[in-house]
């Protein structure tokens, strides 16, 4: 046996000894935060690990979980997905209880197939609906998958701003193209008509091109639907040539980093939001003050997402009654989390059989450089 071989055997083998009785007998909840910390995700991933950060801190000083404190490694994708499903593959092999992260869809979708071999439960903010359409009991959701958050968009662009069609221009990645399917899908529903659909490229800079093909399709509104620093160019596009329309997207559409780079072009575009700082709810408002006071500037929805999937975990611990990964995750599965016991997840939320959430949200307008909240909408099953 060669030496190589002879440390995959090993490191397998310790595998093999983490199980429920090995990891119950653990002296803390080991967690591995595997976030986009450097390259194109790294406004994202530094929120949402910043937010995992803060919810650790209360948890462990307010007595731990199970009287057991979190302890947390944090690695860095660097946005790239064969850096995360070696990481994901790294935390498994360190015993951790669960894992943060990725973010980027992309990167969840190949590393979360290491986690669910080692039955790790994996809390994700990556948005692609097929992450949870695989039959993975082991991945979690911390924001609204496709699924639940277009129909809500697309019900909003068609009753609320009375539109009969719509154009759409989206990125062409798994997070585009997944959103892109779903908004199709639920504007059908809505009664809604899609007269132009534009696929774009991740990091394009150029967008004169798509947004003058929507401007020939004559749509009563725009939907967009990309990366951050895409969806700037594209709205300092679009008050280049003119738009006048409704001009409405998803989360990454109106996140300060977006609306920093877009300035003035930012001002009048909508969004359906699953999580916001500016929601007008006390333990959001708490929440905000807390992750200033800490990181010296504004939470994004990102923060939000990794600070609840902590308390999300600690949920599902605790109505398990013991730290075994695999009663963890079927604790998961159907669980309600009111925030009036459980302050830390800040809204009421379910979790489904798919480890989909379900929740209220909020559509916003940018005014003055600032989001602000003009709706909040019910949970989607309460809508339909």
């Amino acid at each position: 046996m060669t030496t190589i071989a002879r440390r995959h055997l090993l490191a397998f083998a310790a595998v093999l000894c983490l199980g429920p009785a090995a990891v119950q007998a653990q002296s803390t909840v080991k967690i591995a935060v595997i976030q986009e910390l450097s390259g194109a995700g790294a406004t994202a991933g530094t929120n949402f690990k910043n937010g995992v950060d803060l919810a650790i801190r209360e948890i462990n000083a307010a007595g731990g979980i199970l009287g057991k404190k979190i302890e947390a490694t944090v690695n860095d994708t660097q946005s790239n997905p064969g850096v995360a499903k070696g990481l994901a593959t790294k935390a498994v092999d360190d015993g951790a209880f669960a894992v943060f992260g990725p973010t980027f869809s992309g990167s969840m979708v190949v590393s979360m197939a290491e986690t669910r071999r080692a039955e790790v439960p994996n809390f994700t903010g990556a948005e692609a609906a097929s992450i949870t359409q695989q039959g993975n009991p082991y991945v979690f959701r911390t924001s609204f998958t496709q699924t639940v958050s277009m129909p809500k968009v697309a019900r909003y662009i068609a009753s609320n701003l009375k539109a009969k069609n719509v154009a759409v221009i989206f990125v062409n990645n798994d997070f585009g193209k997944g959103g892109r399917d779903a908004f199709k899908a639920a504007a059908e529903a809505a009664g809604l008509k899609v007269v132009a659909d534009i696929s774009t490229d991740s990091g394009q800079v150029d967008f004169s091109a798509p947004v003058l093909k929507a401007k020939q399709g004559n749509p009563d509104a725009l939907f967009v639907y990309s990366n951050e620093e895409e969806s700037a160019r594209i709205l300092r596009e679009l008050r280049k040539q003119g738009w006048s329309k409704p001009i409405v997207g998803e989360t990454t559409l109106t996140g300060q980093k977006v609306i920093d780079l877009a300035g003035e072009a930012a001002n009048g575009a909508m969004a359906h939001v699953g999580l916001t700082v500016d929601a007008p709810i006390p333990a959001m408002r708490a929440f905000r003050a807390k992750f200033e006071k800490e990181y010296k500037y504004v939470s994004d929805h990102n923060g939000i997402k990794g600070y609840t999937g902590v308390y999300l975990l600690k949920a599902g611990i605790e109505k398990a009654g013991k730290l075994d990964r695999v009663a963890v995750a079927k604790a998961l599965h159907g669980l309600t989390v009111s925030a009036a016991k459980e302050p830390g997840v800040i809204m009421d939320v379910s979790i489904d059989a798919n480890g989909d959430l379900d929740r209220e949200s909020f559509i916003i307008e940018v005014k003055n450089g600032k989001q602000e909240v003009k709706e909040t909408l019910p949970p989607l099953k309460k809508a339909g």
